[in-house]
């Protein structure tokens, strides 16, 4: 909660939740996509 902006610590915090987060994601899409769910295809103007 200490880290600002600034700090490296806040920066490389960030990195590691968008790379797990990126990690948990994948596999959903690429499920919702092989089903034709995925965010493109729910929308039939795309």
């Amino acid at each position: 909660m200490d880290a600002g902006l600034n700090s490296v610590l806040f920066w490389a915090n960030l990195a590691v939740a968008l790379a797990h987060a990126c990690l948990a994601a994948f596999p959903v899409n690429r499920w919702l996509i092989a089903r034709g769910s995925g965010h493109a295809m729910v929308h039939q103007h795309h």
